[in-house]
């Protein structure tokens, strides 16, 4: 599978992870399809902001209560690595849902993009517009 993202977007993932560094960004992606044509942002409400992820629940519902009612929909998440690559950590693989959605991971400039299946994360590409 072949992700597209949106130029803005792919801009945006990048630098909230440079605002937020040396914290972990993380927020929510919308659009349709496999395409990604927005971002929600959402605090990171993770007692350890600096080393683990954890989306605004609030944000979370709010997104899908707008997808359930004619919204973007929901196709995945993201979050930043400030220390590590742009590639699931082992506290990603352990947290997953393993619910077939998209994850952007943004490291040191790098975004990756990967589906969260029930055997574990599938690297994908992805074409940037």
């Amino acid at each position: 599978m072949t992700v597209r993202v949106r130029l803005s977007v792919f801009h945006e993932l990048v630098a909230q992870a440079a605002v937020a560094h040396p914290r972990e960004c993380c927020g929510i992606l919308l659009g349709e399809g496999s395409a990604i044509h927005a971002l929600i942002p959402a605090r990171n409400v993770h007692p350890r902001p600096e080393r683990h992820f954890e989306i605004d629940p609030q944000a979370l519902v709010d997104a899908h209560r707008a997808a359930r009612t004619g919204g973007p929909q929901v196709l995945g998440y993201y979050h930043s690595h400030p220390a590590g690559a742009a590639e699931p950590s082992a506290t990603d693989r352990h947290e997953a849902a393993h619910d077939g959605r998209v994850w952007a991971i943004v490291a040191a400039g790098e975004v990756r993009f990967w589906r969260d299946t029930a055997q574990g994360f599938e690297a994908l590409s992805y074409i940037v517009r």
